[in-house]
């Protein structure tokens, strides 16, 4: 069955939000005007400002009257929730094969680190993982600490070729954090399973037992990998309610 011809405020919608991941568009950027806009997309000005509009609902622009209409800036939670579900529906593919490696990656840094981990690097894991679990209803701050928790542990592994490629891809690793932790945020007990997941990837590591350690960083990105899905598929759901 072919699929309805989405309504012209739509495509500018998804168009903006394209030129935003795109790095077309930054954060504070002031769009074009409604007649500019009207005449790139070959659209009403009418349909132009239902785009606008929803955009503004949405979160992802700012209108000012009498100035225009500008890209908000980071700070503004709605912007990461829509840009979440953009780069779910845009990059999915991307996100589960960088979860791939991450698998393939981090399971054998976590064996690793429980074998070389020194006292130094235990405190900076140790350290990550208070963090977390002081900012877990914030979800940026989340996501850093999360991350830092992980750059660690690829740290205690001791092998330079495996920390220049995890920091090398560690922009798509916030993306698949990003996701995945608002997803679980919803769900304040989710919160605190992903906290205990951590934990217990910690405690393994510093009393060196490195298949235990591995079996934990195995199983944790397994369920996030399971959680991905299942979100994929509920925003797939709300997309044709």
């Amino acid at each position: 069955m072919p699929q309805p011809k989405k309504k012209a405020y739509q495509v500018i919608v998804d168009q903006i939000r394209e030129y935003f991941l795109n790095g077309e568009l930054q954060p504070g950027e002031k769009l074009p005007t409604e007649r500019e806009l009207a005449s790139r997309f070959n659209v009403s000005r009418t349909s132009v400002r239902e785009a606008l509009r929803k955009l503004e609902i949405k979160g992802i622009i700012e209108i000012k009257q009498g100035s225009g209409s500008f890209i908000k800036t980071p700070e503004y939670h709605s912007l990461g929730e829509e840009l979440s579900s953009t780069i779910i529906k845009t990059e999915k593919k991307l996100i589960y094969e960088m979860l791939e490696l991450r698998q393939a990656l981090e399971v054998e840094c976590a064996f690793l680190a429980s074998r070389r981990a020194t006292s130094e690097d235990l405190e900076r894991i140790g350290k990550a993982l208070e963090m977390m679990d002081r900012v877990k209803n914030d979800v940026e701050l989340g996501i850093q600490a999360d991350l830092s928790f992980h750059i660690n542990i690829v740290l205690a592994s001791h092998n330079s070729i495996f920390l220049q490629l995890f920091q090398t891809l560690s922009e798509h690793m916030q993306d698949t954090i990003r996701v995945t932790r608002r997803q679980r945020l919803k769900d304040p007990e989710r919160t605190q399973e992903t906290i205990d997941e951590h934990k217990e990837i910690f405690l393994a590591i510093a009393a060196g037992d490195a298949n235990q350690a591995k079996q934990l960083m195995e199983k944790h990105i397994t369920q996030i990998r399971r959680e991905l899905t299942e979100s994929l598929l509920s925003h797939i759901g709300e997309q044709h309610d």
